[in-house]
């Protein structure tokens, strides 16, 4: 029996879905509405700072904080081998969400929305921790892509 995954592409139409993901993620302690100004002034601040479609520059920001391969763990005998894994479509939304969010959040001093729009607008141009993050998962995979033929022992 196959598994079918869906995979999130980034069309005019699952817009809204993806919108509700983001908020989901910047949601705490359960509070929608207060997730929901963030990212609607974090959408304005980013028109602010000379983006005509600020939609667009979260998009394409998610796209280069994402990753394309990751390390897992495998353990064989008395030895822990890293191997290099292809990361799904639906997880790779996640980790380049989480990388933001924890840049973001690690931050002081200005609103909840400046700080995201600042690290939304450097992941844009490939900058700051996100994309840092995401340069260092695949500089690991590449240096244990020895490994890569354990990735079907992988669960």
């Amino acid at each position: 029996m196959a598994i079918k995954t869906k995979k999130i592409v980034w069309t005019s139409s699952s817009s809204a879905e993806k919108t509700d993901k983001i908020i989901n993620y910047l949601m705490k302690n359960g509070k929608k509405s207060v997730a929901k100004k963030i990212y609607s002034d974090m959408l304005k601040e980013i028109k602010a700072n000379g983006h005509m479609n600020p939609q667009v520059v979260v998009e394409t920001a998610i796209d280069n904080a994402s990753p394309t391969v990751m390390i897992k763990s495998k353990r064989l005998w008395w030895s822990v081998y890293q191997v290099p894994v292809e990361v799904k479509q639906n997880k790779r939304l996640f980790y380049s969400m989480k990388w933001i969010l924890d840049a973001t959040r690690s931050k002081k001093g200005k609103p909840m929305y400046k700080r995201l729009a600042e690290e939304i607008l450097a992941a844009y141009s490939n900058q700051w921790a996100a994309v840092k993050k995401k340069e260092e998962t695949h500089r690991m995979a590449e240096a244990n892509k020895a490994f890569a033929y354990m990735a079907k022992y992988v669960n």
